[in-house]
């Protein structure tokens, strides 16, 4: 018996939505980085971005559980001295629930040239709106 390895040519994708309201951070970034790596699929191969597109709405209502909301840090350093920038959970939660989403997402993908492949396919709303409805992408609910 051979082992199946995937061609990027023969690779088939779908879109899917997530709504992530009252869903922890943490679980919703997890399920959301399987579907962009594939792994879900049967045809998973390692080496490939077999991955589908994800859009994931409502990033604003995202749940923190324990002390993160105070706790929990984002820091940015723009090159020059002095530019650190601090910020935590709540800041972030109130002014850049997409960027907060996607740094949690972005973690838990390869630090690779594949795992940037598999990035580019995520698309995150602060609201319950997209843009990508004439993709038809399909409803997965999170338990």
């Amino acid at each position: 018996m051979k082992t199946f390895m995937q061609k990027k040519e023969t690779v088939e994708r779908k879109w899917y939505v997530i709504d992530a309201e009252g869903k922890n951070l943490g679980r919703v970034a997890s399920e959301v980085a399987k579907l962009l790596m594939g792994k879900h699929k049967v045809t998973y191969t390692p080496h490939i971005d077999c991955g589908d597109y994800v859009i994931v709405v409502n990033a604003a209502k995202v749940n923190l559980t324990g002390k993160k909301l105070t706790d929990k840090k984002y820091y940015n350093h723009s090159g020059y001295p002095g530019g650190l920038r601090e910020r935590n959970a709540k800041e972030m939660l109130a002014n850049y629930p997409e960027e907060m989403m996607e740094v949690a997402i972005k973690g838990m993908l390869p630090h690779n040239r594949l795992g940037a492949q598999m990035y580019r396919k995520l698309n995150v709303f602060a609201g319950p709106e997209h843009n990508h409805s004439a993709q038809k992408p399909e409803k997965i609910e999170l338990d």
